[in-house]
């Protein structure tokens, strides 16, 4: 059997992929390393991650946002859950996020600053615990048909023009497409002969579980000190950074004694260790694919860049990757895919990957132990502290900033779409979750009515008001959500129809 698509990886990037193809009821087999999907850095507390807007987006327009609520579980002895007991969550201000651990408050950003936002059930930001987000997609990818197979990782391909031969642990695959969705030390990139270039970690960073003899010699949250950083949560999880250039990650087992030498020699305390419960390092490396396709094959997620989970923004971006491809290699596959609509999926996400690389490098060089990144440390401080500072590093955070130059001038064009409720209460989220185009057409223009029939079989029409129409009168959405085409008062159809040649190839195919 040829598949349509062979993906590398089943942590959420490869899942939520599959899920992508098969709303275009491609055939899909995923090939996954580990046997057993769960994982005990997967659950609370260093299983916790945040979601930014467009991934709570993407979720939301695919009806998977449901199923991501956090589990309540791992109590903490008032009574809450492991998530709301964190340090940064027991303050009278609500944070919205961080910066190399320097928190801006909600009632600092100024929303207005985001015109094209309308109030929708997708958020901002979310927390999820890893486990269940990968449990979630994972359920939704066999409920769609995708064939996951456990313990077989890729040990290489050879690919032609016309396919992909993958080797896994002894047995062959074939695909028209390969996808590594395989994480930072990627198989798939390797075999590739994908460039991956950028810069070398500064420190190892310890995520740590522990028993203390002496608990209240740590002060709880995070502190910056003259050796490195450390988060303390009582009564025993402690994140820290040790400015070692990388040299104790993954060079040799993670014992008691190495952690307490780090901790103590970071926070200045003769704190005791009793016992080590669960332990992880990770450094700040940052490195990116030149490239992230070479002929049939195709890099996402962590395969095709990696950085600190400093803010993480990691997952977010993988799963960003996952939403703008799927689409893309489906009609590539369909054959209706206009010229060089693959190749966007690159031109689109790298430049993504590149700032978010540099948002984890510039929190960083704020995190070195250097009279010289304290006083930064304190300019930052008064400035996230602002309106406008704020509402910058949330733009930034929450990715609402987000934008592709897609060469229109409309400020809408290369955005999310915004979630615009129809005078009969039905939400535009709703309007996406079968993965294809969309026309907005709010005053049921003739002309765009005529012209929408030559891309029906790819593109669905809808002609309404809405409650509140941002001053637009249509719009092209294409279906990751991101507006292709947008039009004021006048409809210039002769646009309308370059834009839907532009993305979903010529009508009638």
């Amino acid at each position: 059997m040829i598949y349509d698509v062979v993906i590398a990886g089943a942590g959420p990037v490869g899942l939520f992929l599959a899920c992508e193809l098969r709303l275009a009821d491609l055939s899909v087999l995923v090939l996954e390393e580990a046997e057993d999907a769960r994982a005990p850095l997967k659950r609370l507390p260093f299983g916790m991650r945040g979601l930014s807007a467009p991934t709570i987006e993407a979720f939301y327009r695919r009806g998977l946002l449901g199923d991501m609520a956090m589990p309540q579980r791992a109590k903490d002895d008032s009574g809450g859950s492991a998530a709301t007991a964190a340090h940064w969550m027991q303050q009278a201000r609500r944070p919205g996020g961080h910066f190399a651990g320097i928190q801006f408050y909600e009632d600092n950003i100024d929303t207005s600053k985001w015109p094209y936002r309308l109030p929708s059930p997708a958020g901002t930001s979310m927390m999820v615990e890893m486990e269940q987000l990968e449990s979630a997609l994972a359920a939704r990818a066999n409920a769609m048909g995708v064939e996951v197979r456990r313990g077989l990782s890729v040990e290489g391909f050879d690919q032609s023009d016309e396919e992909v031969t993958i080797r896994a642990r002894g047995e062959m695959f074939r695909g028209r497409w390969l996808v590594g969705c395989d994480g930072g030390r990627s198989t798939v990139r390797k075999a590739g002969g994908f460039e991956f270039v950028g810069t070398d970690p500064e420190f190892t960073g310890y995520s740590v579980q522990a028993g203390m003899a002496d608990a209240d010699k740590l002060r709880p949250g995070r502190h910056y000190t003259p050796t490195g950083m450390y988060t303390y949560s009582p009564p025993g999880t402690i994140a820290m950074v040790d400015f070692d250039a990388g040299a104790y990650h993954r060079t040799q087992p993670i014992t008691l004694e190495q952690v307490q030498a780090v901790l103590r020699h970071i926070s200045g305390t003769d704190v005791t260790l009793t016992d080590l419960q669960l332990a992880t390092t990770w450094t700040d490396r940052a490195h990116q694919a030149t490239a992230y396709r070479k002929g049939r094959v195709l890099l996402a997620g962590d395969a095709a860049h990696i950085h600190s989970p400093l803010g993480g923004q990691g997952l977010n971006l993988g799963l960003g990757d996952a939403m703008n491809l799927g689409w893309k290699l489906a009609a590539t596959l369909r054959g209706d895919a206009p010229a060089g609509l693959l190749d966007s999926y690159g031109s689109e996400r790298h430049p993504v990957g590149v700032r978010v690389l540099d948002w984890s490098r510039a929190q960083v060089a704020l995190m070195r132990p250097s009279r010289s990144s304290r006083a930064l440390e304190a300019i930052i401080r008064d400035l996230i502290d602002t309106g406008d500072g704020a509402t910058y590093f949330a733009e930034r955070v929450w990715g609402v900033s987000l934008r592709y130059d897609l060469g229109d001038s409309h400020p809408l064009a290369g955005r999310s779409v915004p979630d615009f409720e129809l005078v009969d209460g039905t939400r535009l989220g709703a309007l996406l979750g079968q993965g294809k185009g969309l026309w907005l057409d709010f005053d049921a223009h003739t002309p765009l009515r005529a012209l929408a029939r030559g891309w029906s079989d790819r593109i669905g029409y809808v002609a309404s008001d809405v409650k509140d129409r941002l001053g637009l009168s249509a719009l092209l959405v294409r279906p990751d959500g991101i507006v292709a085409w947008a039009a004021e008062a006048s409809l210039d159809q002769e646009d309308a129809a370059q834009a839907a040649c532009r993305w979903f190839g010529e009508p009638g195919r």
